[in-house]
């Protein structure tokens, strides 16, 4: 018999909603389709046991106050407007009790509050990318990871912006009762099962920089829709008219990484694209974005992502919603 999981959500003034809700929809769905609702029981507290308001404005009435709440299974400290001058009270609590969770696990700026309480000392974590670097200034203790869209060090996990708490709530889900009833909770809110941790907050192109000079900037496009075109630095700093020296030294100060960098992020993000969203053979993928044999893209995915382009797919393809 699965035991019983209790969940649960500190509410404070601010907070961001959707951090509670979305992932409190996964764990309910996941009661659901599994045949027993009360498979984990989910519980909001506030410091006080009185209602608070959204940082939207939305009214949340907390089941019951934070000092009177049993320690859960899996405590999940959402962000919000509210964790930029939190209650002490609310800290304080954190410091004393979250130790004692199974699970620790924060959603966007929910990590700053883990931080106060000193739950991520000497520990790798990430929030919304927006914060990390105020996260890192702020708590040099914490190994700061700006890229993933959750990282789970030990029973602490911390997911970045808003929608990631989905994203590792499945992934929790899925580690409580295996990977069908995941895949049957993300259907059901016909989202991707799952991206994986290490995935970026961004698209490639979303995070670079946009080059200002319209050359520099006709190239980045240009790469995107040519992966199968010759993408060395001699070929694109002839394409865009400048010497290949200064071409490199041009596009890296706008562009914030070198000319190949960017290559091998657009080419992984649409080789990971095909691989999620067809069912086009490796060999065919490598061919498509550039990368010549399925042996180079196996190296480029393993070096990046930790995981071959078939165990990839295997993993994180998303699923088309039920009928």
């Amino acid at each position: 018999m699965t035991p019983r999981r209790t969940v649960l959500f500190p509410l404070f003034e601010g907070v961001q909603s959707l951090d509670i809700t979305g992932p409190l929809e996964v764990f309910d769905r996941a009661g659901l389709v599994a045949g027993d609702r009360a498979l984990y029981e989910l519980r909001t507290a506030t410091v006080d046991g009185e209602p608070v308001r959204s940082s939207s404005g939305l009214r949340l009435m907390p089941d019951t106050a934070l000092r009177e709440a049993e320690i859960p299974h899996t405590l999940i400290v959402p962000g919000g407007d509210g964790t930029r001058a939190p209650d002490p009270r609310l800290v304080d609590w954190l410091r004393e009790n979250a130790p004692r969770a199974e699970r620790i696990v924060s959603v966007c700026t929910g990590a700053f509050l883990l931080a106060a309480a000193g739950l991520l000392d000497g520990r790798r974590a990430t929030t919304h990318w927006a914060f990390c670097a105020a996260l890192a200034e702020r708590y040099p203790a914490i190994r700061v990871e700006p890229d993933p869209i959750y990282v789970r060090d030990g029973n602490v996990a911390t997911a970045a912006g808003v929608t990631a708490g989905i994203d590792l709530a499945l992934a929790l889900v899925e580690e409580d009762l295996g990977r069908e009833p995941a895949l049957a909770v993300a259907r059901r809110l016909i989202v991707f099962l799952r991206r994986p941790g290490n995935q970026t907050q961004f698209s490639a192109q979303l995070a670079v920089q946009t080059a200002t000079r319209p050359p520099l900037r006709d190239i980045q496009h240009w790469v995107v829709e040519n992966l199968q075109a010759d993408l060395s630095v001699d070929a694109l700093a002839a394409r865009s008219g400048l010497s290949p020296r200064h071409f490199a030294r041009a596009f890296h100060s706008e562009v914030g990484m070198t000319p190949g960098r960017y290559v091998d992020r657009v080419r992984l993000e649409a080789a990971r694209r095909l691989l999620e969203d067809t069912a086009d053979g490796v060999e065919t993928v490598a061919r498509a974005c550039g990368y010549g044999t399925s042996e180079a893209m196996r190296r480029a995915f393993v070096r990046s992502l930790g995981a071959s382009p078939a165990e990839y797919r295997r993993r994180f393809r998303p699923l088309t919603p039920a009928a």
